[in-house]
């Protein structure tokens, strides 16, 4: 479905979304909400960098505890603190009138930034010595699925928990192929995290199907892409 212009008061036209969402009860509401916090797209990055410092018993073997906890507060910084603190300084800024970027042109400056963002942790990592390349796969990944999040949304409206859920998939896909270890177990956990997470957004955020769907197929491309290219 298309969006919609309305006369604003004070700012004139703008855009707002104009679809219509069934009416779910209320505790169902407020898990779904909960689950799109929790595996927000700003957060799912971190989750899998712990997994590969802390869970995963090959890539970061060698690193010193120190190393360990230097990696995942570098992703922390770069893929959720600088992100969350760019959207709030637009939005006190007035760039944008909502944190949840409800609009595809209050999304443009936030993907931008995050682009940036993510390819400075990408090329701090490719350039540090005996660095698994399972992490700069998971980086360049991750930076290429926000450029296609920003190429996307100049067509619609693209789901970004849709692109972070593909990428988790396509990520865990892609270690299944590398690694003897079985990972089964793991690929089945982020399947059902991201049906979890898509049921909730086709029940709190007004994403048709084409945007979610478009998401995912967005999401797993770029993890391919990186693997491709690496």
């Amino acid at each position: 479905m298309n969006s919609r212009l309305i006369v604003h008061s004070e700012e004139g036209l703008k855009e707002s979304p104009n679809r219509e969402t069934p009416d779910f009860p209320r505790p169902l509401k407020i898990v779904a909400h909960l689950i799109s916090y929790v595996f927000h797209p700003v957060f799912v990055p971190v989750y899998i960098v712990a997994y590969l410092v802390f869970i995963h018993p090959y890539f970061f073997a060698g690193f010193s505890p120190f190393d360990r906890s230097r990696t995942l507060i570098m992703s922390i910084m770069m893929y959720s603190f600088f992100p969350l603190v760019t959207v709030g300084l637009l939005k006190a800024l007035k760039f944008i009138d909502s944190v949840k970027l409800n609009t595809t042109k209050e999304r443009i400056i936030p993907l931008a930034a995050c682009g940036i963002w993510y390819f400075w942790i990408w090329n701090v990592w490719r350039n540090l010595p005996d660095y698994p390349e399972a992490a700069l796969t998971l980086s360049r990944g991750i930076m290429l699925s926000v450029f296609m999040a920003w190429l996307g949304n100049i067509v619609m409206k693209i789901s970004l928990h849709g692109i972070s859920m593909g990428a988790l998939v396509g990520y865990f896909i892609l270690l299944g192929f590398e690694v003897t270890m079985n990972m089964g177990l793991y690929i089945a956990i982020s399947v059902f995290i991201a049906g979890l997470v898509c049921t909730s957004r086709f029940i709190v955020s007004d994403h048709d199907n084409k945007e979610l769907y478009g998401g995912l197929a967005l999401g797993l491309l770029s993890m391919w892409l990186a693997n491709l290219f690496g």
